[in-house]
């Protein structure tokens, strides 16, 4: 009775010491101030930054993944720099430059692996979560574009100069991954998506009209082209004002699909790959993202609509709201079950957060030229 009324003590003496100096991950992210190389430390549910993190080198088209406890983001620079993070010390964990530009990257399903997509000198590299320690080095002979993680410690990644999609298989060596080479995708693949599924692999091309989808359910991978009226209406477009994939939406078996060069959503059957219809927008669309309950689709533009946001209803593809937020609208984060929308406003200096009902502001972060917002919910979502 003793030993357990001394144990008791001890407890309600050290428990409030304890919990100071926790917190969970869950309403945690990140968000990219590009010019600055920095990352800004947010919580969602005190709408509030706390901290930031600096020394991540060329952001200026960087984006990260989570690792599976929602502690740690590796973080892709444009200048080749893979960088680990720990989201709660604030402090960057270990940066390597393991290529001279890159252009994305994926974890894999276990969270063991950080693949990243390269240009220069090409191919994807492969590295030890834990460490940053490289496993296995993937030439391709080309840049390589839409890396994204597939089930079964997979990653899969379209080539710009070769017009492939490799699919990289290391659930039986990590060093020596298995290999599948899928040719004929078309020319110039410039972006790619995975659906949250893992099973349509959906490539967009820049040297020629029309998709490409890969079917990863089917053995061997099947391959089909649809769309074969959509893509860059002239051919000088410059590749910076054409969508992101992973901006596009699969909503109730649609795909909403930001039209290339022209101001317009393209609806299309899952099933079919047939277009069904199409919306009419203020711009030439960059992200088109569902609310999470799928039940709207938010798209933003390229310059010089980039102040706008329009709000696109899933059923009827009718446009129900045009706000404007401010200058430079570059990204946009939901939070994980859709009641709120954050976005970076980054010719303003700021990251403004909206009720996605009723649409009004909800507050406002100041951030040195914000791009990509991420919150620690990706860590839970294929092809993230």
């Amino acid at each position: 009775m003793m030993l357990k009324a001394v144990l008791a003590a001890l407890m309600l003496t050290t428990t409030p010491a304890l919990t100071d100096e926790l917190r969970g991950t869950g309403d945690l992210g990140l968000i990219v101030e590009r010019e600055t190389g920095s990352l800004l430390v947010v919580d969602r549910s005190e709408r509030a930054a706390l901290g930031r993190i600096e020394g991540l080198g060329d952001l200026s088209h960087a984006s990260l993944v989570y690792s599976p406890d929602e502690r740690f983001a590796y973080v892709f620079g444009r200048d080749g720099g893979l960088t680990k993070v720990d989201i709660l010390t604030r402090q960057v964990v270990r940066r390597v430059v393991q290529a001279g530009n890159s252009i994305g990257g994926a974890i894999s399903d276990d969270g063991q692996l950080i693949a990243v997509a390269n240009y220069e000198p090409g191919g994807v590299r492969v590295f030890d979560a834990e460490t940053l320690e490289l496993v296995a080095d993937v030439p391709m002979g080309s840049k390589t574009v839409g890396i994204a993680d597939a089930p079964g410690s997979r990653f899969i990644v379209a080539t710009w100069d070769t017009g492939e999609v490799w699919i990289i298989d290391h659930s039986h060596s990590p060093a020596q991954p298995g290999i599948t080479r899928l040719k004929g995708i078309g020319a110039n693949p410039y972006d790619a998506l995975l659906t949250s599924d893992g099973r349509r692999y959906i490539v967009g091309l820049f040297g020629e009209k029309g998709l490409t989808q890969i079917d990863l359910w089917q053995d061997p991978p099947e391959v089909t082209r649809f769309l074969p009226d959509y893509g860059r209406d002239q051919p000088d477009m410059p590749v910076y004002k054409m969508p992101h994939l992973q901006g596009w939406t699969l909503a109730d078996g649609v795909f909403a699909l930001p039209a290339v060069g022209l101001h317009q959503l393209l609806w299309v059957d899952a099933d079919n790959l047939t277009e069904i219809a199409r919306t009419e927008l203020a711009g030439q669309p960059v992200f088109a993202l569902a609310r999470p309950d799928r039940r709207e689709v938010w798209v933003n533009f390229a310059p010089p609509d980039n102040d706008k946001l329009q709000v696109v209803n899933t059923l009827t593809h009718e446009v129900l709201d045009t706000l404007t937020p401010g200058k430079g609208v570059l990204h946009m984060e939901f939070a994980p079950r859709g009641r709120e929308v954050w976005l970076s406003v980054r010719d303003e200096n700021r990251v403004e957060i909206r009720d996605t009902r009723s649409r009004e502001v909800l507050g406002e972060i100041e951030a040195r030229a914000p791009s990509g917002i991420f919150f620690t919910d990706r860590a839970h979502r294929t092809g993230l």
